[in-house]
């Protein structure tokens, strides 16, 4: 057992140990079923924190030869796979985190470091094969190859950290992925190269260094959506456990969402959140938000009110295919948006190709970077928000209508009136604190149309429920007749106790009191 080949099994030993642990090892099925395939190649890119080397130290376990993990596995979903044995400590496992030999080496000599380092392992493991010989990494694993027919299984770790921490090293990044294309593209002991980071392939024009891999990355993870993060029913089954709210949790660390798995939640921060017996920023507390501030301060033509309309509970459209998969070349604002789909800021709805912001844990961070300056006016519409909320609780009409006023001239010069859709998105921003104790709906099927906005409480909260329908240039009392005439509230399925009515009308005409609002206060039996 070495450090880089075949490192063993105690990272996942570690792992299992842990006083929560949920089972992923079905990966390992979808890793098998690539195995010597033309398919082996393969990029798994999630933001931070989301169990990306755990991932690594079980597959490490699973393959690696020399020890024997079968126990390991006992009573996990791989076990009963029907591949499980036929891998299972079969191949000689090269483990590498690219992170450690970019803060080892010295500043251009990565890739020499890091070759020199798994050739002395190399070299003791296959002393009589390798002696006298000298040759590179690449020249000694074939000859391995050659004479053993033993394969080897390539496991990297933040494979992208070169891209990220030496962006203005156009040099070195070539320099990297040149190695890497080496060591991999088309060497007959490759049975499987399986590398993570946070942003997928790096493309440099007519460079494509690494176009044999395939990527699964924020935008799509096919066949590894599952194991993107938690599911909706593990997330469950640890809050029973745990003895914790289901829905707060849900509200907290859901939205991420793929093709099947609609529900993916931050792995990082329900464990925080179960462990810690609270509900908090896990997530975002391990890195400063001024890595999110850089991104959304960047001058692109219609960055600023993508943001605003994101806040606003709005879904904005994102060309994700222009970004260059780094964190320095952005040509428009959807390269800046897709970078945040990659860091895990922003959910992404692939079929749609919608970004939007997930979970309340990354609307505060958004709220946190804009507040250190350059936000002003939006910022005043958020610490308004709470008084917005409670008047509209008290059923005060005319104070809601005065306070969507001040917001409406606040954010005018970001987001423009010009029909019911940009204005739900500002009624959005303006209640951006009822999200502490509401789930926000924005066009809620009904069976009769679509409510605009709904803000369901948590069951903890303790608050009435708000069904609110907007009207351009009518009536505030149109929009509660709407909701009475087509029952609107029938499709708050569960929902048991006090409904607020909010009719709101935008008069473009009206210069000095453009909004007006109406509120009626029902009551639903069970």
């Amino acid at each position: 057992m070495g450090f880089y080949l075949n490192p063993g099994n105690k990272g996942f030993w570690e792992s299992i140990r842990s006083k929560i642990y949920v089972d992923k090892t079905g990966l390992i099925a979808c890793t098998n079923d690539l195995v010597n395939t033309q398919e082996k190649y393969i990029c798994v890119s999630r933001p931070r924190r989301f169990g990306k080397s755990m991932a690594l130290k079980m597959l490490a376990a699973y393959y690696s030869r020399g020890c024997d993990s079968a126990d390991l596995f006992k009573g996990f979903e791989i076990e009963k796979n029907e591949t499980f044995r036929e891998h299972l400590n079969q191949y000689d496992v090269i483990f590498l985190n690219m992170q450690q030999f970019l803060i080892e080496a010295d500043s251009e000599k990565v890739t020499e470091y890091l070759e020199q380092e798994v050739l002395d392992e190399l070299n003791e493991e296959y002393e009589e094969i390798l002696k006298e010989k000298k040759m590179g990494l690449a020249a000694a694993l074939r000859r391995i190859y050659t004479k053993t027919d033993r394969q080897f299984i390539f496991l990297i770790d933040e494979w992208d950290c070169v891209m990220r921490e030496r962006q203005e090293s156009e040099v070195l990044q070539k320099q990297y992925l040149d190695f890497l294309r080496n060591l991999l593209k088309d060497q007959p002991y490759v049975a499987l190269a399986y590398m993570t980071g946070i942003l997928p392939v790096k493309k440099y024009g007519l460079h494509s260094a690494l176009n044999m891999f395939w990527e699964y990355s924020m935008t799509n993870q096919y066949v590894f959506e599952k194991y993107t993060g938690f599911t909706e029913d593990e997330v469950k089954a640890l809050c029973r456990q745990f003895d914790m709210d289901f829905e707060k949790t849900s509200s907290w660390y859901d939205g991420y969402r793929f093709r099947e798995f609609k529900h993916i939640y931050n792995p990082r921060s329900v464990v925080a959140a179960m462990t810690c017996r609270d509900f908090a920023s896990y997530w975002t507390s391990t890195e400063t938000y001024d890595a999110l501030k850089i991104y959304i301060d960047m001058d692109f033509d219609g960055l600023r009110a993508d943001i605003v309309k994101l806040l606003g509970g709005e879904w904005v459209k994102v060309n994700t295919r222009s970004f260059q998969n780094d964190m320095r070349n952005f040509g428009i604002k959807d390269d800046v948006l897709t970078l945040l789909i990659h860091l895990g800021y922003l959910g992404y709805d692939s079929e749609t190709e919608e970004a939007f912001i997930p979970n309340k844990e990354i609307a505060r961070e958004f709220e946190n970077a804009m507040g250190t300056g350059g936000w002003t006016e939006v910022m005043r519409v958020l610490k308004a928000s709470e008084k917005l909320l409670s008047d509209t609780l008290n059923g005060d009409g005319e104070s809601v209508a005065r306070e969507l006023d001040r917001a409406h001239t606040e954010v005018a010069s970001i987001l423009t009136y010009n029909d019911e859709n940009s204005l739900s998105c500002a009624i959005g921003l303006a209640y951006f604190s009822a999200r502490k104790d509401y789930r926000m709906i924005r066009e809620l099927p009904t069976g009769r149309g679509f409510a605009d906005v709904v803000f369901l409480p948590l069951p903890s909260a303790g608050k009435p429920a708000l069904v609110v329908e907007l009207k351009y240039s009518k009536t505030a009392h149109s929009a509660i007749q709407q909701i009475k005439d087509r029952h609107y509230t029938q499709a708050l399925e569960g929902y048991v106790g006090e409904i607020l009515l909010v009719g709101i009308n935008y008069d473009k005409e009206s210069k000095d009191k453009p909004h007006s609002c109406t509120i009626e206060k029902i009551y639903r039996d069970a």
